[in-house]
């Protein structure tokens, strides 16, 4: 009797930060629909500075029933992308559970876009988180993925910012903005460094996205003033199409496809998710 022979289809991982809600939920889920196992962290505990609270513990853990719902698997942990020890522990966790990094999304972020606090913290928190953790997160999950020998994909988070700023005199906006166009120019020099070993960079653009980060008082507060008529930091921010705000899914459905085989040739942009506010 002659046996056939069976192919065992390996996965490929997906390691995303700020997994716990918003974008990094729905990448989750959508790469998990797509055959991708996770490795996620998100630090769920608020930043004294900012004015909005966090993701949750048990936002975590509905994220992870949400993935494995999808028909992925999931290592889910707290940590905070400014700090090297706890993204090392998430990476190791994931490494035992999975033994391969295929993708990066460095998602986590933070905003403030309220006049008060203290604008020194502010301004340190904002880059800490956006720049600092992106690049920490790179430093620690890029070796991986090039271990692998098998190239990858690394998506960073940028804005709308990132491509145009506003006028403002808030500390936290000015710190948002340079941070998130400080990140198109790591994305660009590590998009040239690792184009050799078919690893591809690219940022991505969201406009305004229903997450938490947009829907809470503080900003909900700005929004109002602002279709008042006052004058602020979000008044100034206006999408061409006639699309107030986007949804998380939106935005994992562009990433889904770029971290794809079918982008495999796409490198070092800026892709803009935004309805159209660049053009404004």
């Amino acid at each position: 009797m002659q046996l056939e022979a069976t192919t065992v289809t390996v996965k490929k991982v997906a390691f995303i930060t700020g997994v716990a809600r918003g974008q990094g939920r729905a990448h989750a889920v959508k790469l998990a629909s797509k055959g991708m196992n996770i490795i996620g962290l998100d630090i769920c505990a608020d930043i004294p500075s900012m004015d909005y609270p966090n993701a949750t513990e048990d936002d975590l853990r509905a994220t992870v029933k949400l993935v494995e719902a999808a028909g992925g698997e999931i290592v889910a942990a707290k940590g905070d992308v400014r700090s090297y020890d706890d993204l090392r522990r998430v990476l190791a966790m994931g490494l035992d559970r999975f033994g391969r990094v295929d993708v990066l999304l460095a998602n986590a972020g933070i905003i403030r876009l309220s006049p008060d606090g203290d604008r020194d913290q502010t301004w340190v928190d904002i880059i800490d988180v956006n720049l600092t953790g992106v690049w920490r997160t790179i430093e620690v999950v890029l070796p991986a993925i090039r271990a692998g020998g098998r190239g990858g994909s690394i998506v960073i988070t940028s804005s709308t910012a990132g491509m145009k700023g506003v006028g403002t005199d808030k500390a936290g906006a000015q710190a948002y903005t340079a941070a998130k166009r400080g990140l198109v120019g790591l994305m660009q020099v590590l998009a040239n460094q690792y184009a050799p070993e078919m690893i591809r960079v690219n940022t991505i653009h969201p406009t305004g996205v229903a997450t938490g980060m947009n829907l809470n008082p503080a900003m909900e507060k700005l929004m109002a003033e602002a279709a008042a008529g006052g004058k602020n930091t979000i008044s100034a921010m206006q999408n061409a199409l006639p699309i107030p705000i986007l949804q998380a899914e939106n935005i994992a459905d562009a990433v889904a496809w770029l971290v794809s085989d079918e982008a495999a040739y796409i490198t070092g942009i800026q892709l803009p998710l935004d309805a159209g506010f660049a053009i404004r």
